[in-house]
């Protein structure tokens, strides 16, 4: 179900967009070079500041010119899956049973749990799903645990991911099959030198963790070079290695599941044992799509709405990649692909908001691909589309608001540029990169949209702990002239 009728998007976004077909006459804009004076030498800058449903930009500075959008990807994916997925849109998760069966003696032969990407399903909604499956009175499966993954398929990492992200919680690899966002937590204890430092971990969890990792006193010369590392190994493996210092108190970690699939199935055969109900049979991972078999338990998400908000003011990733990945699935009715996502993505803003992406490059949802490239022309064909229609979408609410919440709750240029409650924009960044794409409202109440890529930004070591003090001074200049000029 799509959010509004493509015909009146096609009549708004005609209008809007017309005029976007020339480069922009502005690139040599002496203000501009003055903003770009305080960012660091070597750093790149592409800039559009442009006001709602207006022809002529307000600022133009390598307009044309593709970046990395880093999380302000995120306005594209929400974008199009409120118009492909529609705002009522649910993840769901269910039990099935074979679809003539009947539940005789307590007893069914194989029992299928399909999950769909749901980022924000928990333990305690499994927990939940099993105790009504414990009431509708089944005790025993005879045959297999099905762990239906069929959702998505081709890998769970998206191209262009960096290699030594991929353990971090933020970069969680959207499966289908998520529980507590795919993040599990321990600790790790180093209080004797010249030992392996311990592994705590919670015996719920059904992982892997093994420390190799030694432990050095505190003038050991060894621990100006020491580190501190994981290599992750199939089936939900960690391996810690590298040194530590010796230390009183145990440090608090965190990885992300790499496994989806072989993680809930584990966590689900555990839950049902100690519901009391036995499986004779293996857990077994369904990657094809097999039709629906007879619904014993279900449990839907939030509303396609709630998690574009928490995506947006949160920038969370998880949200975003499955997101995506189901773009892709309910477009074409198979499973969703990080490849046919991104074509339904193309399709999607090309039928419904007359948006041609062209040679930009969109591999993900949330950003974190290197590989994605996007013009500020471009998204600010999106934001003006936003603009247009926000009656009809409500999305600007949804994004972060400067000096209230979200990422924009404390940045520092926008607090020192005096625009705090009168930005909404989403933020990106990777190292390197510090960029912002959302409105303003100027000091006449004037809707502006703008975007603001930064990339190749570094600094000097001695400068690293103030190394936003440059960023804090290009965006106040920036955002204060774009507020009182308008």
């Amino acid at each position: 179900m799509t959010l509004l009728k493509r015909s009146k998007f096609i009549s708004l976004t005609t209008a809007v967009y017309c005029f976007f077909s020339a480069p922009f006459a502005l690139a040599n804009n002496p203000i501009i070079d003055e903003y770009k004076s305080y960012l660091p030498d070597g750093a790149n800058l592409t800039l559009l500041v442009q006001g709602i449903n207006q022809k002529e930009p307000i600022y133009a500075y390598n307009e044309l010119q593709q970046s990395l959008p880093a999380s302000t990807l995120k306005v594209i994916t929400a974008l199009a899956a409120l118009l492909e997925l529609g705002e009522h849109f649910t993840f769901t998760t269910q039990f099935e049973i074979d679809k003539e069966e009947n539940i005789e003696n307590g007893e069914v032969q194989n029992l299928t749990l399909r999950f769909t990407g749901d980022p924000s399903f928990t333990r305690q909604d499994l927990k939940k799903m099993i105790d009504s499956l414990k009431g509708a009175g089944i005790n025993r499966i005879k045959g297999n645990l099905i762990i239906d993954v069929s959702a998505f398929s081709g890998h769970d990492k998206a191209p262009g991911w960096s290699w030594n992200d991929l353990t971090q919680c933020f970069n969680a690899p959207p499966s289908p099959a998520i529980i507590d966002r795919n993040c599990f937590s321990f600790s790790l204890s180093a209080k004797k030198s010249g030992e392996i430092a311990e592994i705590n971990i919670a015996d719920f969890y059904p992982v892997n963790v093994i420390s190799t990792v030694n432990v050095l006193d505190e003038n050991d010369t060894n621990l100006k070079h020491c580190e501190l590392d994981v290599r992750p190994g199939d089936l939900n493996l960690f391996l810690l290695t590298g040194c530590m210092r010796k230390r009183k108190d145990p440090i608090a970690l965190g990885f992300s599941v790499q496994d989806g699939a072989h993680y809930a199935g584990q966590l689900t055969s555990i839950y049902l044992a100690n519901a009391g109900i036995t499986v004779d049979g293996s857990i077994v991972r369904q990657t094809l799509i097999k039709p629906i078999g007879q619904v014993m338990v279900q449990h839907n998400s939030e509303p396609l709405r709630v998690l574009l908000k928490t995506m947006l003011k949160k920038s969370d990733n998880l949200i975003a990649d499955t997101l995506f990945r189901t773009i892709g699935q309910h477009r074409y009715s198979t499973s969703g692909t990080w490849s046919n996502s991104e074509k339904a993505i193309r399709e999607i803003l090309s039928e419904q908001a007359n948006i041609d992406l062209g040679n930009n490059v969109i591999v993900d949802g949330s950003g974190l691909s290197r590989y994605n490239l996007i013009t500020p022309q471009i998204m600010m064909q999106v934001l003006q589309f936003i603009g247009v229609n926000d009656n009809q979408l409500n999305f600007i609410e949804m994004l972060p608001e400067a000096g209230k919440d979200g990422t924009l709750a404390y940045r520092g240029g926008l607090d020192a540029a005096g625009v705090n409650g009168k930005v909404n924009a989403k933020t990106g960044a990777l190292r390197g990169v510090y960029n912002l794409a959302g409105f303003i409202t100027g000091s006449s109440g004037k809707k502006i949209a703008f975007v603001q890529f930064i990339t190749g930004y570094s600094v000097s070591p001695e400068d690293y702990k103030n190394r936003r003090a440059p960023l804090v001074k290009f965006e106040s200049r920036l955002y204060k002239d774009i507020y009182q000029k308008n």
